[in-house]
């Protein structure tokens, strides 16, 4: 008698995890890539102490600064939900309007809607030290023309920058 019970369980088993696959989901396809590289430009509002913290190592700016520089952004898609996460390294040079070279670094990980709102957050490190950056913004899109308006706030012990940046890019795989 129980080798009838063991022979029948066996045969239910496999029909039992073949109507149990049926239920699942079937695994994503490939996730699509896209190449979001481009320009940044803009100005960054600097707190007294992130001046004062500069002018400790002989950086002497005021307390706006002009922005440019390059984000190397790459996305990434999954299904058709059309949220896709985003992954950028921003290098910005800071000051020039002024005589003096500000190099910035972030690193940048986020979300971005169908619709182009898109939130970030990151480490970022400049001469008045490192802190966590955070950004949220909008891309507009013309065609594969993309311009994404962004704000950046950057608090760390000496003070906090506030970054408004703009570039473009095209859409591109």
């Amino acid at each position: 008698m129980r080798h009838a019970a063991f022979v029948l369980m066996c045969l239910a088993l496999p029909a039992g995890v073949a109507s149990a696959q049926n239920v699942i989901d079937p695994p994503p396809g490939y996730t699509k890539t896209v190449n979001l590289s481009g320009p940044r430009f803009g100005m960054t509002a600097l707190s007294t102490g992130v001046v004062d913290e500069l002018h400790k190592r002989s950086i002497d700016v005021g307390s706006n600064i002009t922005q440019f520089g390059w984000q190397f952004e790459r996305q990434f898609y999954t299904r058709d939900s059309g949220v896709a996460a985003v992954n950028e390294w921003v290098f910005l040079l800071g000051g020039l309007d002024q005589g003096v070279v500000l190099p910035s670094l972030s690193w940048m990980v986020g979300l971005r809607t169908r619709e182009g709102a898109e939130f970030g957050i990151g480490p970022n490190i400049t001469p008045a030290g490192v802190a966590l950056a955070v950004a949220a913004g909008v891309t507009f899109r013309a065609g594969n023309l993309n311009v994404p308006m962004n704000v950046a706030v950057v608090p760390s012990k000496v003070g906090t920058r506030i970054s408004v940046l703009t570039g473009f890019n095209m859409r591109r795989r």
